[in-house]
């Protein structure tokens, strides 16, 4: 029993001179290395404020840096500890591997998240179309982008797909052209109808002087003489534009005696 007692002793004694250092190095690299660490990102987070970068990019870029420390520390730590590392990276790589294939898609939409981000065709605030629907931005976030559309619906995009894809940024300008088109009868006067159209994009202060308004005759249609007429106006200031716009010209073509049609057929009959 005594022999048994000091061959424990007596390797505990050498496991102890063995693998204490080891181990008190590496307890003083990590508390260290911790330090470090967070030192860097606090660096990191003051260059970022400096640069002024968005305030949806910090985040992730915060993060991302602070995994990518970590993991380098842990690996430093355990190498320390006499762990041989090819096994464990190699192991890491296959579960990274499988973990992929099965998340291609997360991964995908993760990767357009990080595309947006970082080129910014579009940001929180912006009034976009994409994907089939159309909205305001009110969240980027890592995998998805979330919309309000007009009717207060939120919709949620996933970002592959956004960077990838069309996205028509309406909030990208300060300034948008507003369309409109009208139609007036046959035997009206075209000058009269544009001068009523150039006097009421003169009495809306909305719409700029600078580019110029333009009003055309557009084409001879089936029952009417179309009219198209453009304004330029502030992107914040457009649907209100356009809607006032349109109903002042259908109340002041009817006061002025201008008619606006509607489709018809003339059918002669014939004995």
């Amino acid at each position: 029993m005594d022999i048994n007692v000091n061959n424990l002793m007596t390797q505990l004694t050498e496991i102890a001179f063995t693998y204490g250092p080891k181990l008190i190095g590496a307890i003083i690299v990590w508390i260290i290395g911790s330090m470090v660490v967070k030192w860097l990102l606090k660096t990191f987070s003051k260059v970022m404020d400096r640069k002024e970068m968005d305030d949806s990019l910090k985040p992730f870029l915060k993060s991302l840096v602070s995994i990518l420390l970590k993991t380098m520390l842990i690996i430093s730590v355990l190498s320390m500890l006499g762990i041989q590392m090819t096994s464990f990276i190699a192991i890491l790589g296959a579960a990274g591997l499988a973990v992929g294939m099965a998340l291609s898609g997360t991964l995908q939409n993760f990767a357009g998240g990080v595309v947006i981000l970082l080129f910014k065709p579009y940001k929180v605030g912006d009034f976009i179309e994409a994907q089939g629907h159309i909205g305001s931005v009110k969240a980027i976030q890592i995998f998805t982008t979330v919309l309000l559309e007009p009717d207060n619906k939120t919709v949620i995009i996933p970002n592959g797909p956004l960077s990838t894809g069309s996205v028509i940024n309406y909030s990208a300008q300060p300034t948008r052209r507003v369309d409109f088109n009208f139609g007036i009868a046959y035997g009206d006067s075209v000058d009269k109808a544009r001068k009523i159209l150039f006097q009421l994009f003169k009495d809306d202060k909305r719409i700029l002087s600078d580019p110029a308004p333009f009003v055309g005759l557009k084409e001879l249609a089936d029952s009417s003489v179309n009219l198209t007429a453009r304004a330029w106006v502030k992107a914040e200031d457009y649907w209100a534009v356009f809607f006032d716009i349109n109903e002042k010209t259908y109340n002041t073509f009817n006061d002025e005696g201008i008619n606006i049609p509607f489709p018809q057929m003339d059918v002669h009959l014939q004995k």
